[in-house]
């Protein structure tokens, strides 16, 4: 943006907040960026004189675009399909120092994303503007259409459902050392050594997919036959949580799996193996 004006001065004092919330409402950072871009369109059209409160007038309008992405992405499930599984941020697992966790357990973790796109969009948009923002119920309920009262227990419901699949922050040292032990297993083609790691009905999503249920026998099976891409894998931390990414032979990216971690077992593991999307990650280089 090269307007310098005051009114494009205060959006950009508030851009990254915006792009935060958008964010966490729809999963994407392009998606978000587009969300951000059109409300300073909506704000560059506007009588920036009666706008009293800047910073809630384009929350809301953020808020509402991003409902409306959310409303069109469940009429119209085949478009979205490249968007079930949020940006990925991948960074190198460098075993940080203890006091790190907690900055580790502050970051927008892939779980909790995963559990955001399970919820409805009303319950989405609640529970991310009031509980991770702030927002007062009755501002949400003028961007939904409802009553104080019903957003409350929109919001009600998205937290309960994001609280049973919440991870203890303490647990990001635990989770680490399975996630070795799961690799260390795979590289030496150890069965039994992978089935002590893996939960019994360990669920895997594959490039934005359904999870699918496929147990730990099938699960180990096939990882001590990527023996060889385990041994090419490098430990890094995907969206702040324990995970790896493997190369191939010549070096190019070969997939990233995230591993949600519960009970000293993985429970969890999303892969993404699709060129393209693996092309548009900042990945570190091979160990």
């Amino acid at each position: 943006m090269s307007d310098t004006s005051p009114m494009a001065e205060a959006f950009e004092a508030q851009r990254g907040r915006l792009h935060a919330v958008a964010y966490r409402m729809l999963g994407s950072h392009a998606d978000a960026e587009d969300a951000v871009q059109e409300a300073w369109l909506r704000l560059s059209r506007q009588d920036t004189v009666a706008i009293h409160n800047l910073a809630g007038w384009l929350t809301t309008v953020v808020g509402r675009i991003g409902l409306d992405v959310l409303r069109a992405r469940r009429a119209r499930p085949e478009a979205s399909y490249d968007v079930r599984l949020p940006d990925l941020v991948v960074t190198a697992d460098d075993a940080p120092a203890p006091e790190d966790d907690v900055a580790l357990a502050d970051s927008v973790g892939l779980a909790l994303l995963l559990v955001l796109e399970s919820l409805g969009p009303g319950e989405r948009l609640a529970f991310v503007l009031h509980d991770l923002f702030a927002v007062p119920f009755e501002e949400i309920g003028r961007i939904l259409g409802r009553s104080a009262d019903a957003t409350k227990m929109l919001a009600s419901r998205a937290r309960k459902k994001v609280r049973a699949a919440e991870r203890p922050a303490s647990a990001v040292r635990e989770q680490r050392e399975v996630v070795q032990a799961f690799l260390a297993a795979a590289r030496h083609g150890d069965f039994e050594g992978l089935l002590r790691v893996l939960d019994p009905e360990v669920r895997l999503t594959v490039d934005g997919g359904a999870a699918v249920v496929l147990g730990a026998t099938e699960v180990a099976a096939n990882a001590r036959l990527s023996a060889g891409a385990a041994a090419r894998g490098r430990p890094v931390l995907v969206n702040g949580l324990p995970g790896v990414v493997s190369w191939r032979a010549d070096g190019t990216p070969l997939s990233v799996i995230a591993f949600t971690v519960t009970g000293g077992r993985i429970t969890e593991m999303t892969v993404v193996t699709d060129p393209s999307r693996l092309a548009s990650l900042d990945l570190p280089d091979p160990g």
